[in-house]
């Protein structure tokens, strides 16, 4: 945190010039570097049960809120699908065991996990110990702000974020640091480049193979797997990506589907189908410049002749592709390629059977139409029948009645022969049916035999391995039978340097476990005194409440039987003098040195650096104040506030890979507030979306470049900025003080912005909205904040010297006060009260220093990212939060007196925000733009003929001047 110290030159603007700072302090640059730096990376996780049980690659993030590693299908999933507490967990591997392998040990719970190689599992080990030690030593001994949380409040930007008063941490000692230090395993910072963001593209992102699918997650991967196909989800055309291989030369597109309805389209050459189920088909397109991977019976007889144990063994090595072997990919690629190849040629089968079944009835139906032909002139009567020829009419027609009987047997011959056609056609369907299903239960035995034949191609290898190894060594024995009981210098050196190897990693074994052990029995030495800290808290509330109660017995007691004395004082008054002794009175040097002893009631402060209790000099209201702040506390740690943080949690968990985005879920999780540990990233995310179409088109150090152009030029509004940077908020910690935190980065931005806006300059209130931002977001980012609230929210004028915006904002709220309020406003027109004095600077400043602090920064949370309706809302609900106290008083002067103080009595957030969402509805924007359109008009009038009258008030004043002839006070009196 950078802090200017004041020189000897009292001119306010060469101060403000020398004290602008670059804007970026050391804490952001750390901060990004951690983001840069993230704990992620891809892993194969042991998942599955029965047959399917295996390695899958995962990619894993961890969440250092909860202490929580969480594992994702890809790094593009929205929701993880499940997640390890390493905040309770141990660690352990075996050096005997598979390379990469490690277990991690939770409360019932066991994962197995394979890293690429020992390194990279080295890597993770130790980062997991230190996440598990760093997490270990900030839990318990830090105050948590918020109950509706299970995080610790470290927004990472923000004075608040800054603010680490409110924490107390215990500093491991320095002998258990030097011994984990000792035990510590060298390795690369990085884990070979294979941890981290720059590894979600490389060889292990291969975790998007389809083959890689899981049925007990399909609910989360299907939810996954839709996030991407929606459309408009950030303005982004998503295409998967699937990278196979063991490296990234080769990769494989998702393509789109082709259409069912032509089953005679050709497919790619190079195209292979995977369908999973009957619901999900992809296709997968490699590229045709990449080389092919040699199949499976390629390498099987590459295996069988005449190779030596080196090569095969440097062939069939282990190489990550998808987290298993190339032989198993191999395997089920050519499984696939059979299958499709088989399906193609009975498909071109039933065709071909097809089209001479078609053949088959088209002659006959055309058979058919010929006897239909023929028979027709048989029939046909002679036109002119002949005298002379009876005796052959006679003879012609018994032959014409024969060729009619022969042809229609033919006919009854030929439409049985269709039937039975038809009937084979029908058995053929069937037929075809169950072959198909035969062929599909072949396909599964297949899938079974070649497993079992790979397995025992293997076996059968290593047989062969071990075989050639004995002969070799029964031939140098009994070429060299002197020699046979001593082994050569070559076997020697390996036997060597195999035991060097595991000796070495028996040694990093050791030292891992040791600093294991160390630290999980410093883990549980903290439990232990966390628990009995806790215990000796309880019991030291539980005294005190026992105090307290004696004491209100002892005052119940007393009213109900008073003993009144005129030369003694009432005991009642004594009881009651000592209760408020004890709660006002200040922290003993005993309590301060024990603070797990005290209650820890009320801070000086609260979590967003505003003083609770007011140093005024007034008992009662010291008390008032304490009773507000016990009174808040107690309403942040209901049911509904823990509810409100759980649904919060769930939600950033499922956006972890991912930015926010506009929809009602997140509408409706702010209108209900934004938790404490939040805040910062939300409202960041409110700003940037409000001013991207500014931002986009500036230069990304735009307010570096104005902060230099305030340092180097001389700014009209740098004297009353200098002047009302302490008036901003004098009871925040953050701006109490001239070398308080906040000071210079208020004075940056503010001269900024006046650069920026050289038409507006500084207006008083901006310097409010400012701090507010401040104390969420850094210098630049409270920057853009102010931009959005003047340039997009606000419409025009609303900061100018006249205010015309701010005041067509009051007759806008005057009208909806009518309409949503009617009884209230007519209240206040009886006796002639004008609330607009007083919610003029609600909507100036935002109802900064107007209601308390909860309740302000919930404000905030909507208005950032609704806009200024969020204004108007609450600022009815306040006033029908109070209607029947308003309606009660019946003086202008008791209502005014109200008005001033009123919004300071409101401390149930849940109510007043349920009052402004539900309550107020509907209301419509549309309906404020158009009412706002109309003041406007009336107030530019009103103030055109204003400014008509004081012209000609001045030119009055000037005639009247110039005939007046000007005397002493002495010539007077004379």
């Amino acid at each position: 945190m950078h802090e200017e110290e004041d020189g000897s030159d009292p001119s306010p603007c060469t101060a403000s010039r020398i004290a602008a700072t670059k804007s970026v302090d050391v804490a952001e640059v750390e901060g990004a570097k951690e983001q840069a730096s993230k704990l992620c990376g891809y892993l194969n996780k042991l998942s599955g049960k029965g047959p399917l049980r295996g390695y899958k690659p995962r990619w894993f993030v961890y969440d250092p809120r909860k202490c929580y590693l969480y594992y994702f299908k890809t790094p593009q999933d929205a929701l993880p699908l499940g997640h390890i507490e390493i905040g309770d967990a141990c660690f352990s591997y075996d050096v005997e065991g598979e390379e990469g392998q490690f277990e991690i040990r939770t409360a019932g719970k066991e994962f197995l996990m394979k890293a690429p190689s020992r390194q990279v599992m080295h890597y993770w080990l130790q980062q997991l110990q230190q996440k598990r030690w760093e997490h270990s030593n900030t839990r318990g001994s830090g105050q948590r702000d918020s109950w509706s949380s299970p995080t610790l409040a470290y927004p990472p930007t923000g004075l608040v974020g800054k603010d680490n008063d409110a924490f107390v941490f215990e500093k491991p000692s320095d002998s258990v640091e030097n011994v984990r230090s000792d035990f510590a395993v060298e390795m690369q910072s990085d884990g070979g480049g294979m941890v981290g963001i720059q590894s979600a593209r490389g060889p292990s992102a291969a975790s998007t193979n389809p083959l890689n699918f899981s049925l007990r997650n399909f609910g989360t991967e299907l939810r996954n797997s839709m996030s991407y196909l929606r459309p408009g989800r950030g303005g982004e055309n998503r295409r998967s990506v699937f990278y196979t291989g063991n490296s990234s030369s080769e990769d494989w597109e998702l393509v789109d589907a082709p259409p069912k309805d032509f089953p005679e389209q050709k497919h790619h050459p190079d195209t292979h189908r995977h369908s999973f189920g009957s619901a999900f088909t992809f296709d997968f397109v490699r590229n045709s410049s990449r080389p092919k991977r040699p199949l499976l019976r390629d390498m099987m007889a590459s295996g069988r002749f005449g190779r030596n144990a080196e090569t095969r063994s440097a062939e069939s090595s282990p190489v990550e592709c998808n987290g298993s072997k190339p032989l198993e990919m191999q395997l089920r690629l050519q499984n696939q390629q059979e299958e499709l190849s088989r399906m193609q040629q009975e498909q071109v089968k039933l065709r071909e059977e097809l089209a001479s079944q078609k053949e088959l009835v088209r002659l006959l139906q055309q058979t058919l139409r010929t006897s239909q032909c023929d028979r027709q002139p048989v029939h046909r009567p002679d036109p002119v029948p002949d005298s002379s020829s009876t005796s052959n009419q006679t003879e012609g027609s018994a032959v014409t009645q024969g060729a009619i009987a022969q042809l229609e047997a033919l006919l009854q011959e030929r439409d049985g022969q269709i039937q039975s056609l038809c009937g084979h056609m029908e058995r053929l369907a069937l037929e075809k049916d169950s072959l198909q299903q035969e062929l599909k239960g072949l396909k599964i035995k297949v899938g079974e035999i070649n497993d079992q034949l790979g397995m025992l191609m293997e076996t059968i290898q290593a047989k062969d391995e071990v075989i050639i190894k004995l002969s070799q060594q029964s031939t140098e024995q009994r070429g060299n039978p002197n020699d046979a009981g001593s082994p050569t210098p070559n076997k020697d050196q390996q036997e060597l340097d195999i035991l060097k190897d595991s000796l070495q990693g028996y040694k990093s074994q050791n030292k891992f476990l040791n600093k294991e052990i160390l630290e999980l029995t410093v883990l549980r030495r903290n439990a232990e005194s966390r628990e009995k800290a806790l215990e000796a808290k309880y019991t030291a509330l539980e005294a005190k409440m026992c105090q307290v109660e004696s004491k209100y017995l002892v005052l119940l007691q007393e009213v109900k039987t008073p003993v009144c004395s005129s030369s003694e004082q009432s005991p009642a008054r004594e009881v009651i003098s000592r209760l408020l002794e004890d709660a006002l009175q200040a922290e003993s040097p005993d309590q301060q040195e024990h603070p797990i002893f005290k209650p820890n009631t009320v801070s000086e402060y609260d979590v967003y650096g505003f003083k609770t209790v007011p140093e005024e000099e007034e008992e009662e209201e010291k008390l008032v104040a304490k009773v507000r702040a016990l009174e808040l506390k107690s309403l942040s740690m209901t049911d509904q506030e823990v509810s409100v943080g759980v649904k919060w949690e769930n939600y950033l968990a499922s956006t972890m890979n991912r930015d926010l985005v506009r929809s009602p879920e997140l509408k409706a999780l702010i209108r209900s507030g934004v938790p404490h540990e939040h805040r910062s990233q939300v409202w960041r995310w409110c700003v940037s979306f409000h001013v991207k179409k500014f931002r986009d088109h500036l230069a990304p150090d735009y307010y570096e470049t104005l902060l230099n152009v305030a340092r180097d030029k001389p700014n009209p509004a740098s004297k009353q900025i200098e002047l009302d940077l302490l008036r901003t908020l004098p009871n925040n910690k953050h701006y109490a003080s001239p070398s308080a935190g906040g000071i210079q980065k208020l004075r940056n931005v503010l001269m900024a912005f006046s650069w920026r806006n050289p038409d507006i300059g500084y207006c008083q209130g901006l310097n409010r909205l400012a701090a507010i931002a401040l104390l969420y977001l850094d210098q630049e980012d409270a920057f853009w904040s102010l931009i959005a609230i003047v340039e997009v929210f606000m419409p025009r004028d609303y900061y100018t010297k006249t205010l015309l915006g701010s005041q067509v904002d009051q007759r806008v709220f005057k009208d909806l006060m009518s309409e949503k309020l009617p009884r209230l406003h007519a209240h206040f027109e009886l006796y002639k009260v004008d609330f607009s004095l007083i919610t003029f600077n609600w909507f100036l400043v935002v109802f900064v220093d107007s209601v308390v602090s909860d309740i302000l920064f919930k404000i905030w949370d909507a208005f950032l990212y609704e806009g200024p309706k969020i204004i108007f809302r609450f600022a009815l609900a306040l006033f029908k939060y109070k209607e029947e106290e308003f309606l009660k008083l019946q003086d202008s002067t008791a209502i005014f007196k109200y008005l001033r103080y009123f919004t300071r009595t409101i401390l149930d957030s849940r109510k007043l925000m349920n009052i402004a969402f539900v309550d107020m509805n509907p209301f419509p924007m549309r309906q404020i733009q158009n009412r706002r359109s109309f003041h406007l008009e009336k107030v530019r009038l009103e103030l055109t003929e204003l400014e008509a009258i004081r012209q000609t008030f001045l030119r009055e004043r000037e005639t009247s001047q110039d005939g007046r002839s000007f005397v002493s006070d002495d010539e007077e009196d004379n």
